[in-house]
């Protein structure tokens, strides 16, 4: 229980170490971020499939295959439903924050709810990872979704200040998006822990929401600056370290 406590603090730590690095690199230049993104999308992306989905597959029994696609489309039809429902950071970086230089308490309220909401799921994912009891496997997907909260951190920074909001209120907000990443981590955790039985579906569903914030947030967000070979390949190292951490740790 201490170490999936560590690790919910250590993933939604990560938000507020982006953050922290956006007040210091206030002009952070895309090609750099989007090669951090495209990095954390192939650590990602090799956690979901690695540490989520194949295990789900491991202890799905006879209807394995089954349980693994539906848990993997009802976790990305999840994510789709609450993009639908909340835009996202990509949507409402341009078209709510830096279009307002005064923008009010609601449109800040908005921007803020919009990321912690899309945090949750990606939080219960990496608790999820800890009920399979592969600790190394949960670590790893811990860390994919660090890395990614990351360069989510620093981008977020920017867009507040420049919309008129002090930098006590930014980075407290900064802070309340990476709590409920711990919130979620720990609901992951206890979920799989209570009903063992839901073990599998849970493993799919929180691959499934992976895989859905790698190709429609994370994919297109490092494609749109003219940064798209470099991202590419960004992403495979991101993927082998990831592949080569788990053949190493067995």
């Amino acid at each position: 229980m201490e170490l999936v406590l560590i690790t919910a603090l250590g993933v939604g730590g990560a938000t507020v170490i982006g953050s922290v690095i956006g007040f210091i690199f206030k002009k952070i230049s895309h090609k750099f971020s989007d090669i951090v993104l495209s990095f954390a999308a192939g650590v990602m992306l090799a956690a979901a499939v690695l540490g989520l989905i194949l295990p789900s597959l491991e202890y799905g029994g006879k209807f394995g295959i089954l349980i693994t696609v539906a848990g993997i489309f009802a976790g990305a039809l999840c994510l789709n439903l609450i993009d639908k429902l909340v835009p996202h950071l990509h949507k409402l970086v341009g078209a709510d924050i830096e279009s307002h230089n005064n923008a009010n308490l609601s449109k800040v309220l908005l921007f803020v709810t919009a990321i912690a909401i899309h945090n949750l799921p990606e939080g219960i994912a990496a608790g999820v990872g800890f009920g399979s009891g592969d600790v190394s496997q949960a670590l790893i997907i811990a860390g994919g979704i660090a890395l990614q909260n990351i360069p989510e951190g620093m981008v977020i920074i920017g867009p507040m200040l420049a919309a008129g909001v002090s930098p006590k209120k930014t980075f407290v907000s900064a802070m309340i998006t990476g709590l409920v990443e711990v919130v979620g981590t720990l609901i992951g955790y206890f979920a799989v822990s209570v009903a063992s039985a839901i073990l599998p579906f849970a493993l799919a569903f929180a691959g499934g929401t992976m895989l859905y914030v790698i190709s429609d947030e994370m994919i297109p967000e490092t494609h749109a600056h003219g940064s798209e070979r470099g991202a590419t390949y960004a992403l495979l190292v991101g993927f082998c370290v990831m592949l080569i951490t788990d053949v190493l740790l067995g």
